[in-house]
């Protein structure tokens, strides 16, 4: 009877841990504080609540169920090594705030050895900087805390207008606040602030691949969530069954990997800019093989139809209609419906109404379909990643804004070579 029990409540579970509804953290949870004392003769004060530093605001309780824990082997890929030093260099920086935290990742030039950089020691003075996400529950809340902590990570902008107009902006897609050029342990950080929510939508269903297209590549988690980690899977899976709908039959594992590396790249208008490196992709994939492969290999050989040998750099797929079907029903939400849609209307394919499965296994067999997945990536990404370019001249403040763009044209005129003396 107990295991009847069992076996009905976890698809429950899963799908449950599979929405987008505001959850609880999945970790202990400490004791809520005592209430203040009520007394007549009590003298205490509250505290001061002014524009420029900001009391933190209080927490909203949180009763939503949500997935306990998962095997411990499930999605070990995603946990990558890093140096013992770049370990607890990430970790000290993370363990300094005061807000709230679910999850938390590195990821760059900082963390993982990228081409084009004199040295990847942050701590150096050539060093590249540091990049954190964090996904927190509640925006508001979080930056209250974080600001009257760090008052000196926000704008004066920012600061007089409150924790309240720092999450609204958040809000606006992609779902990210950044604060940049902010000196923690002796080495400059930029750290990304966006909720749960926001982060396992986009993981799912690719709605702007801001997000979950940082997550193709190779990150060090730093706090752990078992939703996340489970919607974090679903993303890498939906990379490979994307790559491979734009792959022939026989490729080698760095067409793959540059392939999914180039997803969030392609259509990102920051890539139009002169200071922006175009090689940046190769980059990555050549000094950072290793990690790529740690993340796909078990998803990859997992899939129908794909063979890749662990000591093998070549990957052979079947790429007949039908089993391209099967990966192309498979895509995340927000880019199917745009590849389907710019099929619409369309005489040479079936209605899906009469036979979906005719339907699917022609679209798939299209000889166009890998330059259409192509195009949609790019609308995907181009929009979400404008915004977010103008929000950064927000969140960062006219000053910050200047320098970091003057430093990224002075490493782009370093790296091509401008800056060279003429024998």
């Amino acid at each position: 009877m107990i295991a009847r029990t069992h076996a009905r409540r976890l698809p429950t579970l899963v799908a449950r841990s599979l929405s987008t509804e505001t959850a609880a953290s999945s970790g202990p949870q400490p004791p809520p504080p005592p209430l203040p004392s009520q007394s007549k003769h009590s003298t205490a004060k509250p505290l001061a609540r002014t524009r420029l530093n900001p009391a933190p605001r209080p927490a909203t309780p949180h009763r939503h169920q949500v997935l306990a824990s998962l095997p411990p082997s499930f999605g070990r890929n995603q946990f990558l090594p890093v140096a013992d030093s770049t370990r607890a260099l990430l970790e000290s920086i993370v363990a300094k705030f005061e807000a709230p935290i679910r999850y938390a990742f590195a990821y760059g030039s900082g963390v993982f050895e990228q081409d084009g950089y004199t040295t990847n020691n942050p701590a150096s003075q050539d060093g590249p900087m540091l990049d954190f996400m964090f996904a927190v529950t509640h925006a508001d809340h979080w930056h209250s805390i974080n600001m009257h902590q760090f008052p000196g990570h926000y704008p004066l902008g920012a600061r007089m207008l409150g924790s309240s107009f720092v999450a609204k902006v958040e809000e606006v897609p992609p779902g990210v606040w950044f604060n940049s050029m902010v000196t923690m342990d002796g080495v400059t950080i930029k750290y990304g602030v966006t909720t749960v929510d926001n982060l396992c939508s986009d993981l799912l269903n690719w709605k702007s691949l801001y997000l979950s297209g940082r997550m193709h590549k190779p990150i060090r988690i730093i706090k752990d969530d078992a939703r996340v980690r489970l919607t974090q899977q679903v993303n890498l899976t939906s990379a490979v069954r994307t790559a491979l709908l734009t792959l022939p039959d026989s490729f080698s594992e760095r067409e793959l990997f540059e392939r999914i590396a180039g997803f969030s790249y392609g259509g990102d208008v920051r890539m139009l800019l002169p200071a922006e490196n175009r090689g940046k992709v190769g980059n990555i994939v050549r000094k950072q093989a290793p990690q790529f492969k740690e993340l796909y290999h078990r998803l990859v050989v997992a899939l129908p139809g794909v063979h890749w040998s662990a000591h093998s750099t070549t990957i052979q797929q079947d790429t007949t209609p039908h089993a391209r079907a099967a990966h192309l029903r498979k895509l995340p939400s927000n880019l199917l419906t745009n590849v389907t849609g710019h099929y619409a209307g369309q005489s040479s394919l079936p209605s899906r109404e009469a036979d979906e499965t005719v339907y699917w296994t022609k679209l798939a067999g299209d000889a166009g379909l890998p330059t259409v997945i192509e195009q949609e990536l790019h609308r995907i990404v181009r929009y979400p990643s404008a915004v977010q370019t103008l929000k950064g001249v927000v969140s960062a403040g006219p000053a910050k804004s200047l320098r970091y763009s003057a430093q990224k044209v002075a490493k782009w005129w370093k790296g091509s070579g401008g800056g060279a003396t003429k024998p």
